[in-house]
């Protein structure tokens, strides 16, 4: 049976002193709302994914300089870059000739869409599945998967490389305990080391394992007398990082040294390289969900330009992450989205740049169950609005959800014991499931 959603809502409370003339007390509706939340279940769903690589390019990606281009309309909308076909047929940016080799092995979505034309806000909208609210601030889709499937092999569920790129990548309104561990360093960056996993100088193991017998004599000490959220998250904040510096393959997980040259020579040298690269290696080692930044992407002015430095490094990286994922036979239960806030105005601009534009844009998908070489909706001829199948931020991670074999409408408590819906009123885009 499908969720609903709480049988009584706050305006049944209104009617208390209606009811209570035919003998129903504000307790016995209290009463009878717990019963019916006890009867509340959700069907259970089969997990076609383990993990999720978030590839998230800030500043409002151009579709049109990418994955949907419109070679037939005017110079003024179509832009100077040309194009190419991919290996299934369909017709992308020039700009990805790497990942047009491999176009059997994802799905595009031309159709993504919202109202919200600033960074902040369209940030929000695609980490959290969500409206901005004033009252609330929500948990992105990593905070979620932290907090429904927890760590595993002794890693965080939820790593942001190379730190957390903005609020709504955080735990919202769940404890601070579901929240992202950041590396605090780039992979490309020469001697790169993630702080704080590795034993302080002088300190030994022996030393090690005393500092953490005081530490949770004290964690139970406090716990005992405070029983608020942040003392329960500070407690599971050290118990995860003991368990990381305490597990030499959990310290391996996040040194990039021990990958092959050659292997980091496909992936590239640079940013883009080196950062789906650390994602493959976490992903691999346990960790459920990897979110990571590349590149600027609000191009306002010069946009071929920007474009032609920005994505061949993006190109490659991604292309490299997919047939390395697949030869480790993980392509088919990790899934890599790559999105970014919003679009480009369908116009180029008096600066030869686009604007902001959340009509419509495009999201890749790969893996994790999501079937390859198909196109999901359509922009209009000049890549201004949907044509067919509007997805909305909600869709997208109401079906992020249902791969990894979470509920999408089962409710989370937010404080002062609100029940929230882990994403609200989102449909499970049917198409993209192989």
């Amino acid at each position: 049976m499908k969720c609903k959603g709480n049988p009584l809502s706050r305006r049944d409370f209104l009617t208390v002193g209606a009811v209570g003339g035919v003998g129903l007390s504000l307790s016995g509706l209290l009463e009878m709302r717990a019963a019916h939340a006890e009867k509340k279940h959700y069907d259970f769903i089969q997990a076609k994914a383990d993990s999720v690589i978030h590839v998230f390019l800030p500043g409002g990606m151009a579709h049109q300089e990418s994955f949907d281009p419109k070679p037939y309309s005017p110079i003024e909308y179509r832009g100077e870059m040309g194009t190419i076909k991919t290996n299934t047929g369909e017709v992308v940016s020039e700009t990805i000739p790497q990942l047009a080799k491999l176009a059997d092995r994802y799905a595009i979505i031309r159709s993504m869409t919202h109202g919200e034309a600033a960074h902040e806000r369209g940030t929000h909208n695609m980490f959290t599945g969500y409206k901005p609210s004033p009252a609330l601030q929500y948990p992105s889709i990593g905070s979620v998967i932290s907090h429904e499937y927890g760590p595993r092999n002794n890693l965080p569920p939820y790593v942001c490389i190379p730190s957390q790129p903005n609020i709504y990548a955080g735990n919202g309104y769940l404890s601070s305990s579901y929240a992202a561990f950041s590396l605090g360093g780039d992979p490309a960056s020469s001697g790169f080391k993630v702080r704080d996993l590795s034993l302080p100088g002088g300190v030994d193991d022996d030393r090690f394992a005393r500092r953490r017998d005081a530490l949770e004599a004290v964690n139970d000490y406090f716990a005992k007398r405070d029983k608020s959220d942040s003392v329960a998250a500070m407690s599971t904040f050290y118990e995860r990082a003991y368990s990381m510096i305490s597990s030499p393959k959990a310290r391996e997980a996040f040194d990039i040294d021990k990958e092959d040259a050659k292997l980091r020579d496909r992936y590239g040298r640079n940013q883009a390289g080196q950062r789906l690269l650390m994602a493959r290696r976490l992903v691999e080692a346990g960790v459920r969900m990897v979110t990571l930044t590349y590149g600027g992407w609000d191009m306002h002015n010069d946009i071929t330009p920007g474009m032609k430095r920005s994505m061949p490094a993006l190109d490659q990286a991604l292309a490299t992450l997919i047939t390395d994922l697949e030869e480790r036979g993980l392509l088919e239960r990790t899934m890599i989205m790559v999105s970014s806030e919003f679009g480009r105005t369908p116009k180029i601009n008096q600066n030869a740049g686009r604007d902001h534009w959340p009509k419509v844009f495009s999201v890749l998908l790969a893996g994790g169950g999501i079937a390859g070489g198909m196109i999901h909706g359509m922009s209009n001829a000049t890549a201004s609005e949907p044509e067919t199948d509007p997805v909305g931020p909600a869709d997208l991670a109401t079906t992020v959800y249902y791969q990894l074999g979470i509920i999408a409408d089962k409710e989370l408590m937010a404080p002062g014991d609100r029940p929230i819906e882990i994403c609200d009123g989102g449909k499970v885009i049917k198409p993209l499931i192989a």
